[in-house]
């Protein structure tokens, strides 16, 4: 990769198939079994297969009455037996019905299951039948969710509590995930300071560390946090030479082609570096390259663009390194609470949030403004050249399917 890659904005689709290319040439396949317990947020290494029937026998799907259809003329039938869930009933007796209640399995040679709504007992303890029957209702036959051997998750998805609950329903103690990534995290500016440290004249505080450290450990990540890197070369090539072992090294701020591009020299003298610049706002630098073999990626130093360009390039890239599939964010489309008067030759994330059905934006849209992404719930995407009345139709990416 060359500092020069590509003249001119790169189109985000662009920008988001280099990095998925590269991931796809770095895969982290090493693995290890861990309880239920202990998987959640991880990643399948290898397809999860049903080792029984779902339901493993055909059971009751209401409380109510089992009995065979062919054994009713419309005449009231006895009760020959109850059956609760988890009871293993005996075979079902010509010309009765059996009291069921819901999950319960049915009786051998039963067909039919009639709710208690639709029954009335009669005072010899027989059950009339208020509607008609067909054969087959409120039965939940065996293996109507999966069958033996069926594939039920594929390997490389991510195991939230649905996934975690399937695999339990199916008997699995244990389950084969990939290990998580080694992720060296680091700021650069002689500027940020950490918080609890009382600020000097042009300093600030540093938020994308706390940032991305949590959006990093959110998405499975090992965080390596390799604090600030102030703007000098030397010290920047000993804390680069530092970082061992890991699978990235994630900064923010400071590369550029200017004096104090000294995170980009360190890059020039021992690896690889490209400039990429996004057409996207906020968000418009980005670096990606490799130092000693280790790849990185520099994201914009400005808490916004630092939220779109982690959330759109840098988490995809790492999920796509654990053979994660599914990794374009959820996109709702939804009316706009507002008008967008200026066709812009960048595509545009604005900090949003749903109102009634409609997507209405934060007053305050500047890169370098994080209380309005705390008040937004999910970014809108403006398309490159695009105008908006209110009412129409647009794109909303919820927080929530970026940073879950």
């Amino acid at each position: 990769m060359s500092c020069c890659d590509k003249p001119g904005l790169l189109p985000v689709e662009e920008a988001l198939a280099r990095l998925l290319a590269l991931a796809r040439q770095e895969p982290i396949l090493e693995s290890a079994s861990l309880p239920l317990a202990e998987a959640a947020g991880r990643v399948l290494a290898e397809p999860l297969l049903a080792s029984l029937d779902l339901p493993p026998w055909d059971n009751s799907a209401m409380d109510g009455y089992a009995l065979r259809l062919a054994d009713w003329q419309g005449e009231p039938l006895p009760v020959s037996q109850k059956i609760f869930a988890g009871q293993a009933p005996a075979p079902l007796a010509a010309g009765s019905c059996a009291r069921i209640f819901t999950g319960a399995p049915l009786p051998e040679g039963a067909d039919c299951v009639e709710m208690q709504e639709n029954a009335e007992v009669l005072a010899d303890g027989r059950v009339r039948f208020l509607q008609p029957l067909r054969a087959g209702q409120h039965i939940r036959p065996q293996g109507q969710e999966t069958r033996r051997g069926d594939c039920v998750l594929p390997a490389g998805t991510r195991l939230g509590a649905i996934e975690l609950g399937l695999a339990a329903s199916l008997g699995k103690a244990q389950l084969l995930v990939r290990r998580r990534p080694r992720v060296a995290l680091l700021s650069t500016g002689d500027e940020l300071v950490e918080p609890g440290t009382p600020l000097r004249a042009g300093q600030i505080y540093n938020s994308n560390r706390t940032l991305l450290k949590a959006w990093l450990e959110g998405s499975g990540c090992e965080v390596q946090d390799a604090g600030i890197l102030p703007d000098d070369l030397a010290r920047t090539r000993a804390m680069l030479g530092s970082l061992g072992g890991v699978d990235l090294i994630l900064s923010t701020g400071g590369v550029s082609v200017g004096e104090a591009d000294f995170l980009g020299a360190a890059l020039r003298e021992a690896g690889e570096l490209a400039l990429w610049k996004l057409a996207i706002k906020p968000g418009k630098p980005l670096t990606v390259g490799r130092y000693r073999g280790v790849p990185v990626i520099g994201l914009p130093g400005n808490p916004a663009s630092t939220l779109v360009t982690f959330a759109l390039l840098a988490r995809p890239y790492l999920l796509c390194r654990l053979g994660v599939d599914a990794l374009v964010p959820l996109r709702i489309e939804v009316p706009a609470g507002f008008a967008w008067r200026h066709a812009g030759n960048r595509r545009e994330y604005l900090r949003a949030r749903l109102e009634n059905g409609r997507a209405v934006l934060h007053s305050n849209q500047s890169s370098g403004v994080l209380r309005s992404a705390a008040w937004a719930d999910g970014l809108v995407e403006v398309r490159e050249g695009r105008t908006l009345e209110e009412g129409e139709a647009v794109a909303f990416i919820p927080f929530s399917a970026v940073f879950g």
